[in-house]
């Protein structure tokens, strides 16, 4: 079958413009997330020294902020980098790891929330506990589904004048008024440490490139679901899965 059109056109967006996606993700998924914006055709970088990572904001294209191994001084780092990506117009995407489950994170992001994200991207009780209603889930486990945190994604995508991406086994991706629903994907993209932390700096890179803000984070989630889909036919396990994953998006064709 071929893919929606935002998705061709998504694709083409990443190889012509090669978005330069300033990365302040976890320690566990750097490498990770690197290979999966080089296998769109982007270009990563993980730049975290507070001073430098101010000064990197301005110059990239999009950044991205990833709670996941939170340290003081990161915070520290994050917020200015977040403050200078403003100042240039920048776009920057929030991916509130384990929010609401741990009460650092949780102040952090809360506050982060005040500096206006062009997306956040999480599960579903991340989001819920972002958005108020819910204490989070079992550390980056959600314990809820998507379809249920979906009120709230689009009562917080109101809030911040944002798009909401909540993830799961089904993604709803929302503006507050306008929600996209996006199906597909492999178990096996849950036994591999870093899918959801890469999808979160697709969704990062995607907001810098031409067209509706709401159809580029749809079409990133739906190209990564994709891919996983293909990937889990060719592989055996966990381990294949992640050679094939990135095999797989490389392979993702464009419009002609």
């Amino acid at each position: 079958m071929q893919p929606d059109l935002p998705e061709h056109l998504l694709i083409n967006h990443f190889r012509d413009r090669a978005p330069l996606t300033h990365c302040m993700t976890n320690d566990v998924v750097q490498t990770f997330t690197a290979n999966v914006l080089l296998a769109f055709g982007a270009s990563p970088a993980m730049v975290i020294e507070a001073e430098e990572a101010q000064q990197f904001a301005a110059i990239a294209d999009a950044l991205l902020i990833n709670v996941g191994t939170l340290t003081v001084p990161r915070a520290q780092a994050m917020r200015l980098a977040v403050e200078s990506a403003r100042a240039a117009g920048k776009p920057w995407t929030l991916d509130p790891v384990a929010v609401g489950a741990l009460a650092f994170r949780t102040q952090f992001c809360q506050q982060l929330l005040a500096l206006k994200p062009a997306a956040i991207r999480g599960n579903a009780s991340e989001i819920m506990a972002l958005a108020g209603i819910s204490a989070g889930g079992r550390g980056v486990d959600t314990t809820d589904t998507a379809s249920s945190a979906l009120p709230a994604a689009q009562a917080l995508a109101r809030q911040m004048h944002a798009i909401v991406a909540v993830t799961g086994e089904v993604d709803y991706i929302t503006d507050g008024q306008r929600t996209k629903e996006v199906t597909g994907g492999d178990p096996l993209m849950t036994r591999v440490v870093g899918t959801g932390c890469a999808l979160s700096a697709v969704v990062a890179a995607s907001c810098a490139l031409p067209g509706d803000r709401l159809d580029n984070v749809a079409a990133a989630c739906g190209l990564m679901k994709r891919a996983g889909s293909e990937a889990a036919q060719a592989s055996q396990g966990p381990g294949s899965f992640a050679t094939a994953f990135l095999d797989a998006i490389w392979h993702l064709e464009g419009a002609a």
